[in-house]
């Protein structure tokens, strides 16, 4: 089983980012796929998933400027994200949740300057 992010990068504030979570090798059906973030000494939290029943949550502090998006046939989910600010500098994880367990991936940076 492979989850792998891509697309993080350094950004100036006000700045767009497409980040890209490609999963394989996952046997069990997929219930939901998302996004989460952290920083160092903090918890990891909810950006947004997107659930296979057409659902989707965002975190409060992202909703309007965040769309996350998802192509079943391709096993990946897309993070859009708009209008970012140096509050969105973090390490961004892909989930990936199936009936039996949920896979992570190793992260990818994301940094906004000022």
């Amino acid at each position: 089983v492979q989850v792998v992010e891509s697309g993080g990068d350094l950004v100036q504030a006000g700045g767009s980012l497409r980040l890209s979570c490609v999963a394989s090798g996952i046997l069990s059906s997929i219930n939901s796929m998302g996004w989460y973030r952290q920083t160092p000494g903090t918890q990891r939290e909810l950006v947004a998933v997107d659930r296979s029943d057409g659902s989707r949550d965002y975190a409060e502090s992202v909703k309007g400027r965040f769309t996350i998006s998802r192509d079943n046939a391709k096993n990946t989910v897309y993070l859009q994200m708009n209008s970012l600010k140096p509050d969105d500098t973090a390490r961004y994880y892909c989930m990936v949740s199936t009936t039996v367990f949920a896979y992570w991936g190793q992260g990818t940076q994301v940094t906004v300057s000022s």
